[in-house]
């Protein structure tokens, strides 16, 4: 059976600015507010010029209105003024598995960077590197669609 968590990487491993985004996930998951599932999820992008931005889950009692950790991040991200990802650390803790985007954080993610990597994390520093191509293929990207000028 293949493992399909074969790219796992050693933090000490890791490039100094990744350790930094990994460690940022880690201390901003900490300020979910999550009171409904409990489950804490954060996130920190490394932007291109090097800054780093971070977000965290926001949970609602609609649960639809939740607001995951990696839109919080982009979208804090783009209010600053960035629009260049070259990678995204995001932390959470499920056990035995690593936690990866939802379907609705992969189109946004792949909206700014389809090569970004994503490195996924667990509090105990156990990384998993995979990239926004592996997860979302044949994404829905701009060049899907025409829009016309009115």
């Amino acid at each position: 059976m293949e493992d399909k968590y074969q790219d796992a990487v050693q933090f000490e491993h890791l490039d100094a600015s990744v350790k930094q985004i990994v460690n940022k996930a880690k201390e901003v998951r900490e300020k979910a507010y999550c009171p409904y599932s409990n489950f804490s999820v954060g996130a920190a992008l490394l932007c291109g010029d090097g800054e780093i931005i971070d977000g965290c889950n926001v949970e609602n009692v609609s649960y639809g209105l939740t607001i995951c950790a990696e839109r919080s991040a982009i979208c804090k991200a783009v209010s600053q003024g960035q629009k260049v990802f070259k990678s995204i650390a995001i932390c959470a803790e499920m056990k035995e598995h690593f936690v990866s985007p939802c379907g609705a954080c992969r189109q946004v993610l792949a909206e700014f960077n389809i090569n970004m990597d994503v490195y996924l994390c667990k509090p105990n520093n156990e990384i998993f590197k995979t990239s926004m191509d592996k997860l979302l293929p044949l994404f829905f990207s701009p060049n899907s669609v025409s829009f016309s000028s009115q």
